[in-house]
């Protein structure tokens, strides 16, 4: 399941997703934002995305993971809009018979959803500035 969404994650109902009867192990990533970045005040983001071309490639890297670390389950959800200090941006779970694949395929997922994904970040600081940042995948 991959997902973009404009209201809070529901991170219970992401989890639930992938559970599976031959999983011995969940891992679950929540990406939140943080008050901070490099020594500068948030007061939040705001993510903006080509959405029918995020949509295929989170789906593309679902299946690079599922195929790697024969996870059972998987579920990627990445917020769109504006989220505040201490709410969730991104959640992923993945199920897998044992925790090391559990761990690792999570770990590709997020590692590859903010490197491939077309999703931008614009950062609001307590200062006034605003400053975008995001995805190294470049559109046109």
């Amino acid at each position: 399941m991959v997902e973009l969404v404009r209201t809070e994650i529901d991170i219970l109902s992401a989890v639930s997703k992938v559970g599976d009867p031959s999983a011995g192990a969940i891992d679950v990533f929540i990406g939140t934002t943080r008050n901070t970045h490099k020594g500068r005040g948030v007061e939040l983001l705001e993510y903006e995305s080509y959405e029918s071309m995020a949509l295929k490639v989170m789906e593309k890297i679902v299946d690079e993971a599922r195929r790697t670390w024969n996870l059972k389950g998987v579920a990627v959800v990445h917020r769109l809009g504006k989220v505040r200090v201490g709410e969730a941006s991104v959640v992923i779970a993945v199920s897998a018979m044992h925790r090391a694949e559990a761990f690792e395929g999570c770990r590709f997922l997020i590692d590859q959803l903010k490197k491939e994904v077309p999703i931008w970040k614009k950062e609001y600081f307590t200062d006034g500035h605003v400053e975008w940042s995001g995805s190294d995948v470049a559109i046109g």
